[in-house]
């Protein structure tokens, strides 16, 4: 059932609300109104509702206008102050459940935009006395979104909202990276078999592999940060299509100052306000560099599954923490779901920034139509790359361990030490007795005192594990 539909109510109870389509009957007691309604009625696409990071980013945004149209002598001060404390009222968590409409839908973000009008004119009217669905006191277009359009407030509330979803996730992907370094360490001395296309390749320490997982890590973080800079350009005050049509001057003068005070981020208005307003590439390169989170993510998620697979006849070099059981007819098996369930996400995201990058295409002219649905998935993406990463440290980094007898098992039947004779008796003559260890089932180390004048100090010397995996000084 339609929120706006919950209400069983008669006629005489409802107040009627009029647009440009027609009228409706609403429920007395709703901030919402008839547009909020038709939005409702026309796109139950999701069933969900706008994130809460949005709506009080679009709050931000009309308290920012009001205070700028104030200040430009556009709006009185009676005004501005019921305006700013019915945002302030959202801000902290009030009517979020006036906010009905789903977050895909059509009209580039109107519906939203409306919603946030029409819920913060009832708000403010209310405080100076009007009932609600009037209009008389604040209206929905001409006071609260004044010298605004949708396609200035939707993509800047999609931006802070981009921003704070953005930093909240870097907070559990930045604990991951560190539990990464810190198994770095933990392992620096377990000397395990590196492994190239799948097949055995040469020496390497394990606390090496955990830091490449966290130096790949640590790059894409590295860029996430660093591209929020593009999301503080903002192109509020180009109302339509960017050539500010009905924003006073002196609104647009101050716009871009009361946004950086409201929110506390250093928002800045765009030189090119027809650019900002009909390109999203911005959009683009922030869901790349969450995919590229992701990637990183899902292909440690993928090395560990494989370095644990067994318990008996697979690699089985690391333990990772038992968290579930894995079958229902196969007892006692036990199997990876937190990397699973990592790589799921990593799926997940990499459809959506396909989503992304097809919806920045497709705009034509002026204005890109689409969003709402980029914006759906870019939240999606964002916080479902912060909920995997506290859950991948939390149930699986943190508790892993090497298996050590594994580990000496495969060192000491593999030929990933045989590389290290290439300089002493050449790689075809390292090649010939590797093939014969291989065959014979012989161990390296004796095929090469039987088939070289090397002798074993020199071999010990030569085959040393841990000189294998420090690489010369570089100056």
């Amino acid at each position: 059932m339609l929120l706006s539909e919950k209400n069983n109510l008669t006629d005489a109870n409802l107040r009627i609300e009029r647009d440009t389509v027609g009228e409706m009957k609403l429920p007395p007691d709703v901030y919402y109104g008839v547009q909020s309604v038709r939005a409702e009625h026309n796109f139950p696409i999701t069933l969900q509702k706008l994130s809460p990071i949005m709506i009080n980013a679009l709050a931000e945004v009309k308290k920012a206008c009001a205070i700028a149209n104030c200040l430009a002598g556009e709006l009185s001060e009676e005004k501005c102050n019921a305006i700013v404390q019915a945002c302030d009222e959202i801000i902290s968590g009030e009517f979020h459940d006036a906010f009905i409409c789903d977050p895909i839908q059509g009209g580039a973000g109107t519906s939203a935009n409306m919603n946030a009008n029409e819920v913060i004119a009832n708000r403010a009217g209310e405080i100076l006395g009007s009932r609600l669905g009037s209009y008389d006191a604040i209206h929905p277009n001409d006071h609260v979104n004044m010298g605004q359009s949708t396609n200035d407030v939707f993509p800047t509330a999609g931006k802070i909202a981009t921003i704070r979803k953005i930093r909240r996730s870097l907070v559990s992907l930045r604990k991951l990276q560190k539990a990464l370094e810190d198994k770095a360490i933990e392992f620096d001395n377990v000397i395990t078999v590196g492994r190239t296309q799948m097949q055995d390749a040469v020496p390497i320490r394990l606390g090496q592999s955990f830091g490449a997982f966290a130096a790949a890590l640590e790059r894409t973080l590295d860029q996430l940060e660093n591209i929020q800079k593009l999301l503080y350009i903002s192109n509020m005050g180009g109302t339509a299509i960017g050539t500010g049509i009905n924003a006073a001057a002196e609104y647009m003068n101050k716009i871009g100052d009361t946004l950086a005070d409201v929110t506390g981020l250093p928002i800045v208005i765009a030189d090119n306000l027809v650019d900002a307003t009909q390109n999203l590439d911005i959009f683009v390169n922030v869901s790349a560099a969450v995919k590229a989170c992701a990637v990183a993510m899902s292909k440690i998620a993928n090395d560990l599954r494989l370095l644990s697979s067994g318990p008996k006849a697979g690699l089985a070099e690391i333990y990772l923490p038992p968290r579930q059981n894995g079958s229902s007819i196969m007892p006692g098996k036990v199997n990876p779901v937190i990397p699973e369930v990592v790589t799921q996400v990593c799926f997940n995201v990499i459809g959506n920034d396909v989503t992304i990058t097809m919806a920045a295409e497709a705009g034509q002219m002026e204005l890109n139509a689409f969003e709402p649905v980029m914006f759906f998935n870019l939240f999606e993406s964002i916080d479902q790359i912060g909920r995997v990463a506290e859950t991948f440290r939390v149930n699986c980094i943190e508790g892993i361990k090497p298996n050590l007898k594994q580990i000496k098992f495969w060192m000491n039947n593999s030929l990933v030490l045989v590389t290290s004779l290439c300089p002493h008796i050449g790689y075809t003559k390292a090649a010939e007795l590797a093939k014969i260890s291989l065959e014979t089932g012989i161990p390296i180390r004796q095929v090469v005192l039987e088939h070289t004048d090397l002798t074993p100090e020199e071999l010990d010397k030569i085959m040393e594990p841990l000189h294998m995996t420090v690489p010369p000084n570089r100056k």
